[in-house]
């Protein structure tokens, strides 16, 4: 027998990105069989989370994992696991032949990403279209465009989505940037193309400051991720930052399930989000839920995406981002809607209609999250080690996702994330009394985590009135 491994050895060496992506329905219309086994291409809380919604659903499960997870939770509670590599990243969980092999030696029909690592990897969701292994996601096509900042700003001005004003798509030099900012004025932003998660962002306020600032982008970008195109974008110095969870079928049928407030962040990197957002009425709500589904047809979406959009003072909004996959927020959408983003997911990427029209949407509550990182909550630095003792809380309208244990190591290679907690009130009060009471219980031990900073957050007028944006964090006392 030929495995499918030769038919993309040459694929994997030439990196081709021609590769089309499989129709997910047969010339019928009708949608494909449920996958008998799905690969988990993740780690961490992420891969439980996953592993959950595919028991649930009758489906088989294959963790992978590197050497210094061996003894991790999603290891063990998956049907079946493939060691593959060194504890480094590079060398396992974005090491995409031992992946490719994994699901071939344990006959996955399909791999879901997660959130990190390859997830938004067009790469290597064509290597795996090219195995006949289905990417549980969007296409190629779609996570291409909206990977690069750039592209992305160039497609939604095409699509008659608003956008910031700044540059038509990465600049090439200092001196064009210069050019660039002198039309729109300070401040302005430079953003790696590649990029994601803050790094390869510089704000800028002066002309003085421009050139330095754009080569110790560009650095940071090429270190990043491999890429150090840079684009130039007017800053807003008071935003919100507000996400738009979507879910699209094969069909056409695209629904917004609300929005998420993501504003709380230290360095672009979110620690505390809700759903809905105290800042957004049902009018605001609406118009950047169909703005949002317009940018998502506008590529040809499929599957869980977020649009992330800045909002200014004066309840306008503009398009910052589209991330291609399920975020790691995702737990207060499916709070105050019922909604299981996941087995939705899987669902989908079978060529399953979705089920539910946008009328048939409902927010209902208030839910918050707060994300436990091993980490110390001044100084930021992180706190790995071995938890000696661990204990999460529970009641009502409480879920905490976490792969975390008393015993289990925090590892310096991965992520600082231990455990999301989230809670579920009948209103805003209500949340956050919860929230406060279910922090004040939990108990972790032998690492530092960022439990009191949540707590500092929570207590803060400003906060509990609503009033806030992305440099809240500078000004909590």
């Amino acid at each position: 027998m030929v495995s499918r491994l030769d038919s993309v050895s040459a694929f994997l060496r030439s990196e081709r990105v021609d590769v089309v992506s499989p129709a997910p329905t047969e010339s019928s219309g009708r949608p494909r069989e449920m996958f008998q086994k799905v690969l988990i291409a993740n780690r961490g809380e992420i891969a439980l989370r996953i592993i959950s919604a595919c028991q649930e659903m009758g489906i088989r499960t294959v963790a992978v994992y590197s050497e210094a997870d061996r003894d991790s939770l999603h290891v063990r509670f998956a049907d079946e696991e493939v060691c593959i590599g060194p504890a480094k990243s590079a060398e396992s969980y974005l090491h995409i032949p031992a992946l490719i092999s994994a699901a071939e030696i344990t006959g996955a029909d399909a791999v879901h990403p997660g959130y990190g690592f390859l997830a938004e990897n067009a790469h290597f969701a064509e290597v795996l279209n090219a195995c006949k292994v289905r990417f549980i996601g969007p296409s190629p096509r779609a996570i291409r465009l909206m990977g690069d900042k750039a592209l992305a700003r160039t497609t939604m001005t095409e699509a008659g989505v608003p956008v910031l004003p700044g540059s038509d798509g990465a600049v090439e030099d200092a001196e064009r940037a210069e050019d660039i900012t002198k039309a729109i004025g300070f401040p302005v932003i430079l953003k790696a193309a590649a990029g994601g998660g803050g790094k390869g962002m510089r704000v800028v306020d002066r002309i003085e400051d421009l050139a330095s600032s754009f080569v110790a982008a560009q650095t940071e970008a090429e270190a990043a991720f491999g890429s150090s195109e840079i684009y130039v974008e007017k800053y807003l110095p008071k935003p919100r930052h507000i996400e738009i969870q979507l879910m699209a079928d094969a069909l056409g049928n695209t629904v917004y399930l609300g929005e998420r407030e993501c504003s709380i962040q230290r360095r672009h990197q979110k620690l505390l989000e809700e759903a809905p957002s105290p800042t957004v009425d049902d009018a605001l709500r609406k118009k950047m839920g169909e703005v949002a589904v317009k940018a998502a047809r506008a590529v040809d979406y499929e599957g869980a995406g977020t649009v992330e959009f800045l909002l200014d003072e004066n309840g306008k909004f503009y398009f910052m981002e589209m991330n291609t996959r399920i975020q790691v927020e995702h737990p207060v959408t499916e709070m105050v809607t019922g909604m299981d983003l996941v087995k939705d997911q899987i669902r989908v990427a079978t060529g399953e209609p979705l089920g539910y029209a946008q009328e048939d949407i409902v927010i209902r509550g208030a839910s918050i999250e707060c994300r436990i990182n091993a980490e110390d909550p001044v100084s930021f630095l992180p706190s790995p080690g071995t938890i000696r003792s661990f204990h999460i809380p529970g009641g009502p309208g409480v879920r905490v996702d976490t792969a975390a244990h008393a015993e289990c190591v925090v590892h310096p290679y991965y992520d600082s994330l231990i455990a999301k907690l989230v809670v579920h009130g009948r209103d805003r009060a209500e949340a956050i009394a919860r929230m406060r009471r279910c922090l004040r219980l939990t108990v972790i031990e032998g690492v530092k985590t960022t439990i009191p900073l949540h707590l500092r957050i929570l207590d803060d007028p400003e906060f509990r009135a609503g009033r806030y944006d992305t440099r809240f964090l500078e000004r909590l006392d």
